[in-house]
C-alpha cells in the first residue's frame, strides 16, 4: 500500500495518507443558509464568507459552496462553537457536539459513522452549557440551518437639519421670552395713558426687585424685610391700597398696572433664578 502511494504525485500522495491514517470516528458536518426575508437571495453574499468550528486545540474551516453550504469533513469528536462569517450579515453562533457512538446504537448515527451530532443556539459571553433551541437537521441532505440575524451597519447617517430641535433648547425658549419682554415692554408702556405710565413708575420705585437687579449698596441687606409670599400673593405693604376699588376708571387701570408689573417681576425673577442655576 505504502509502495503504490509513493509513485503517485505528492498532492495525491498526501491526500492518500491522510485518508489513510484519518480517525475512523469523523463527522461530516453541513451547515446551510436558507432564504430569509433578510437574505432573500444567499446566493449573492460575499465570496469571502465561511464558516468556522472551533475548540480548544482544534479548528476547522468551510467556505461558502454554490448550493448556500458549509461542509465540514473529518471533525472530530468534541464540542465546537459554529460561526459563520460575513462582511455584509450577522448570523447566531452555534454549538456543534460531536458524540462517538458505539457499535450498538446505530440508531444516534447522524453525522458518519460511529459519530452522533447535536447542535443548539449559544449566546456569547455566557457559560457554556446555557444551550438555546436545539437545531434539527433538514430531512433532505441533514444540512443544519443557520439563524440570520441582520444585516450590518458600518456608518451612522448624518442627522438632518431641524429647526424644531433648535427651538426645543431651553436657552434657546429663555432668550425669547426675554427678548419679547424687552420689546413688548416698552411697546406696552407706550401706549399707556399717563395716569396709568405715572402709577406705573411709582410701582417700579417701590418695588425691592430693582435693588436687587442694580446691586446691593455695601454693607446693606437687598432683601430688607421683602415678604416673598406676600408679594406674590398681594399681601404685601401698601397691597391693600393697591387692591381696594377706586372710582372709575382709575381704579381699574391702577390694578392692572399692579398685575402687569408683577408678572413681569416674576417672569424676570424667574429669568435670573435660573441663569444663576445654569452659571
Amino acid at each position: 500500500m505504502l509502495q503504490s502511494i509513493a509513485k503517485l504525485p505528492l498532492a495525491v500522495a498526501l491526500q492518500a495518507l491522510s485518508l489513510l491514517f484519518s480517525p475512523a470516528s469523523a463527522a461530516t458536518i453541513t451547515l446551510s443558509i436558507p432564504p430569509s426575508p433578510q437574505i432573500p437571495n444567499p446566493a449573492a453574499l460575499p465570496p469571502s464568507t465561511h464558516a468556522t468550528l472551533t475548540a480548544l486545540g482544534a479548528s476547522f474551516l468551510a467556505p461558502l459552496t454554490t448550493d448556500n453550504t458549509f461542509v465540514f469533513r473529518n471533525v472530530t469528536p468534541g464540542s465546537y462553537l459554529g460561526d459563520v462569517h460575513c462582511a455584509t450579515h450577522g448570523f447566531a453562533p452555534l454549538r456543534v457536539d460531536v458524540i462517538s457512538v458505539t457499535a450498538g446504537d446505530d440508531d444516534k448515527k447522524t453525522g458518519g459513522d460511529g459519530v452522533s451530532l447535536r447542535v443548539w443556539e449559544t449566546f456569547r459571553g455566557n457559560d457554556w452549557e446555557n444551550k438555546g433551541e436545539e437545531i434539527r437537521p433538514a430531512v433532505v441532505g441533514g444540512a443544519f440551518p443557520v439563524k440570520v440575524l441582520g444585516s450590518k451597519i458600518y456608518y451612522t447617517e448624518r442627522g438632518s437639519f431641524n429647526v424644531l430641535s433648535i427651538l426645543k433648547n431651553p436657552m434657546i425658549l429663555m432668550g425669547l421670552v426675554s427678548l419679547a419682554l424687552f420689546i413688548g415692554m416698552p411697546k406696552l408702556v407706550e401706549n399707556m395713558d399717563p395716569e396709568m405710565r405715572a402709577e406705573f413708575e411709582e410701582q417700579s420705585k417701590k418695588n425691592p426687585m430693582n435693588s436687587l437687579m442694580s446691586g446691593p449698596q455695601p454693607g446693606s441687606n437687598p432683601m430688607g424685610n421683602f415678604d416673598v409670599a406676600g408679594f406674590l400673593a398681594g399681601q404685601g405693604s401698601g397691597s391693600k391700597e393697591e387692591s381696594e376699588p377706586s372710582s372709575g376708571n382709575g381704579g381699574k387701570k391702577a390694578g392692572r398696572v399692579v398685575y402687569v408689573w408683577k408678572f413681569t417681576d416674576l417672569a424676570f425673577g424667574l429669568l435670573f433664578f435660573s441663569s444663576d442655576i445654569n452659571d
